[in-house]
């Protein structure tokens, strides 16, 4: 089975006041620039990120990664336009689709490789699971890329999660990376508290 990777990367970053989060130091790099290499670790091909605001401050960040970088115009009217962007730039050959966000650094790679272990086909939505609590990235079966077009607002496809439960597999990971996502100042001074970010 093909499972390609999408990174959501086009927000304003707006509640980190002028500065663009996804261009923030963590570990030595970009932020983005992390989360694609993570991505590219996790062995899904080929990884697509999609950029918007300050593309091309953020495509500059990735240059030299060999990822597919593509350009979000509709940014401004949501994370829904992020998603229908990125998969309609997907090979019509694909079976899945992991949805990673570009504000999510500190994931790791094992977490992508348990979600496509997990995969079983078209039909499949992978989540991973930490004490019973749900997470990102989420790997989607192509059966919902049609759905996934019809997305509207500042919105990813978790309302699509709800209406197809009894798909939903569950994949059990050992780190809480799967929450921590970058809003805010203090959510990056946490990371840097750390020890991840440089």
């Amino acid at each position: 089975m093909r499972i390609a990777s999408l990174v959501l990367a086009a927000g304003r970053s707006s509640r980190m006041g002028l500065r663009n989060k996804l261009l923030e130091p963590v570990g030595g790099e970009s932020m983005i620039r992390r989360v694609a290499a993570i991505a590219i670790a996790g062995g899904a091909q080929p990884v697509i990120v999609v950029t918007g605001y300050e593309a091309a401050s953020v495509g500059a960040a990735l240059h030299g990664l060999g990822v597919t970088v593509i350009l979000n115009l509709e940014y401004a009217d949501g994370l829904s336009t992020s998603l229908r962007a990125g998969v309609s730039a997907l090979p019509a050959d694909i079976d899945g689709a992991l949805i990673l966000l570009g504000d999510m650094p500190e994931v790791e790679a094992s977490v992508l490789s348990a979600l496509m272990a997990s995969f079983t086909g078209m039909s499949a939505i992978c989540v991973p699971v930490r004490h019973g609590r749900r997470g990102n990235p989420v790997l989607w079966g192509s059966r919902y890329f049609p759905e996934m077009m019809e997305l509207t607002g500042d919105f990813g496809a978790k309302p699509l999660m709800a209406q197809h439960e009894a798909q939903l597999i569950e994949v059990e990971v050992a780190t809480d990376s799967i929450f921590h996502d970058v809003d805010a100042p203090e959510d990056l001074a946490r990371i840097r508290q750390a020890g991840t970010a440089g």
